[in-house]
């Protein structure tokens, strides 16, 4: 089957077709809804109304572009939506910058993507939220500043504060191994 008529089965309500595109693009979309929930259950509940929307919505896919990409939006925003019930803050966590260390190029490639995903999930909610909406989704401060109404400049500044702090875990996790 097509993806061209996988979603036309998913407009027409076809229960296989909705099941057969949830199996296909449900692995990849927990893996985005886990960078942004606290744990596995928030995660789920966040993938399970993504989807719920996606087949909602998907008459309105217009067949321009990537499928994936257009789900991985409503996930995204879906997740963003959850997080901000849960009023998502944008803390300021008080560091000595004058102790930032410069990290070994060495320390980033011993660093597996499951221990890198690891540590960004242990960041603060907002931090994570910047990090990944500009680092992983490839989202410009302005776009997330609209998305999270919140100015450019908080974007960046927690943008820079979540890199030091993944820094300072990555020297840390360096430190233990040593």
């Amino acid at each position: 089957m097509t993806e061209y008529e996988l979603i036309r089965g998913c407009i027409k309500q076809d229960p296989a077709c909705q099941r057969k595109l949830f199996e296909q693009f449900a692995g990849k979309m927990m893996t985005v809804c886990l960078r942004y929930a606290h744990d596995a259950m928030e995660a789920e509940d966040m993938m399970q109304e993504a989807f719920i929307r996606v087949f909602n919505y998907i008459d309105q896919f217009k067949f321009e572009g990537s499928f994936e990409g257009w789900i991985r939006r409503i996930v995204v925003n879906t997740a963003l939506k959850q997080l901000q019930k849960k009023r998502l803050s944008f803390s300021e966590i008080k560091e000595d910058n004058s102790q930032t260390p410069r990290l070994d190029p060495y320390a980033y490639s011993n660093l597996g993507e499951e221990d890198l995903l690891k540590l960004i999930s242990q960041l603060p909610d907002g931090y994570r939220t910047i990090f990944n909406l500009n680092v992983i989704e490839g989202y410009s401060h302005e776009e997330i500043a609209k998305l999270l109404d919140i100015q450019p400049s908080t974007s960046r500044s927690q943008l820079v504060k979540a890199r030091k702090m993944l820094q300072n875990q990555i020297l840390n996790l360096q430190k233990i191994a040593v």
